[in-house]
């Protein structure tokens, strides 16, 4: 047997930054660093302002960020063709809740002031601000940018929409159409407008269709704000993505792939303690946790699966047949507990090389067993969801995405 293949050998940037947090010597103390780390991960906060004009697509986007539909009575962001939004309005997400997207008021008035308006939805709030766009480039976009800029803040500039822009230009064009010429005439005249309406730094502008966010700048617009978000907010951000596109997926799968490391490291420490079943019941709320995570984002859980039935309109049982991992239905101490039981053979098999590698680690020998069982567990059973969670995204938009 090739144990690298067999056990998902440890990456040598995660030795050296298991080796980094052990300098101490002291693995309990380590594990206690770790877990402060994972607990800054957890509770990390994003506030997203979410602007425009009425009609734009502000909550349609708000909503299938959410993966939500517009018309779920239960926590969707309200929306039409007049404006819904009197106060800023925030709505968190389902399965993040530290992460809110809000629904500002609209700045379609005649007399819109930027600076006023700012205030009025206490400026101060948000992370970042995304406008939304849609149709035509209006003057307030430009004041509302430029006033955001002034006060030294991100924005990002949305054009919402460009499916049914893509549909009328080949409607009017017919024989002369083209799709990326159109496209980039819609991108340019949004820069050259922002531009001209006092912008100092290049604007950053994306074209999305909120019905179709696998498609066009969303991808972008994804990179863009991955690279941009401190590393904590970064976190929080991907992770709430809805699951539409293989990109995102795989997104998705490396961001956890670098914790598993951290729980393994907090298990080893727990596992050092001499206090009887302390490390067992540990390692269970670990594994319990950790697994939870996994499935709620990569949106395996019944709730996200019946949502995304609705979006993509087929039937939730074709979904829910693309799932094959048990860990997707239930996840209890009881579980996971069973898991341990199975998996002990096959983390004294990987303990040899936590040994040679990690040689502190390897001191202690009930704290190297744990380390080995909990890391080989967590990447087995993430590459197990990441799979259904391929499976089901290719069910349900039935292709590569």
């Amino acid at each position: 047997m090739d144990v690298d293949e067999e056990f998902y050998m440890i990456t040598d940037e995660e030795v050296e930054e298991i080796s980094n947090s052990l300098e101490s010597g002291n693995l309990a103390d380590a594990a206690t660093r770790i877990l402060e780390n994972m607990k800054q991960l957890e509770n990390a906060k994003l506030d997203i302002a979410i602007t425009g004009e009425s009609g734009s697509g502000k909550s349609t986007f708000i909503n299938v960020v959410r993966g939500l539909e517009d018309d779920e009575v239960d926590g969707a962001a309200k929306t039409g063709v007049v404006e819904t939004t009197r106060v800023p309005t925030p709505y968190p997400h389902p399965n993040y809740p530290n992460v809110r997207l809000w629904d500002l008021p609209g700045i379609g008035t005649p007399n819109f002031s930027a600076d006023k308006y700012l205030e009025r939805v206490n400026f101060s709030t948000y992370d970042f601000f995304i406008i939304i766009a849609s149709e035509r480039f209006r003057a307030n976009h430009a004041k509302l940018a430029t006033e955001i800029q002034k006060m030294q803040k991100k924005f990002y500039f949305v054009r919402s929409k460009v499916d049914a822009d893509l549909y009328a230009a080949q409607k009017r064009r017919n024989t002369s159409y083209n799709e990326l010429n159109t496209l980039n005439e819609i991108k340019d005249n949004c820069i050259m407008c922002l531009q001209d309406g006092g912008l100092v730094s290049p604007p950053q502008v994306f074209l999305i269709s909120s019905f179709e966010l696998g498609k066009y700048d969303f991808h972008d617009l994804e990179s863009t704000l991955e690279r941009e978000l401190p590393e904590h907010k970064r976190h929080a951000f991907l992770l709430c993505l809805p699951n539409l596109s293989i990109h995102i997926l795989e997104k998705k799968i490396e961001a956890m792939r670098k914790t598993i490391w951290k729980y393994a490291t907090i298990s080893c420490g727990i596992a050092t303690v001499p206090i009887p079943g302390l490390s067992v019941a540990c390692d269970i709320a670990i594994l319990v946790k950790a697994l939870t995570k996994y499935r709620d984002s990569f949106g395996l859980d019944d709730d996200s699966l019946r949502n995304l039935s609705r979006r993509v309109n087929k039937p939730v049982k074709e979904l829910m047949a693309a799932v094959k991992s048990p860990l997707s239905k239930e996840i209890t101490s009881t579980v996971v507990k069973k898991m341990l039981t199975n998996a002990v053979g096959g983390g004294l098999m990987l303990v040899e090389y936590i040994v040679s590698t990690v040689p502190l680690i390897g001191t202690a020998a009930a704290g190297g067993i744990s380390f080995a069982t909990t890391y080989y567990l967590l990447r087995k059973f993430l590459d197990e969801l990441a799979k259904d969670a391929h499976s089901v995204l290719i069910t349900a938009l039935g292709t590569e995405v």
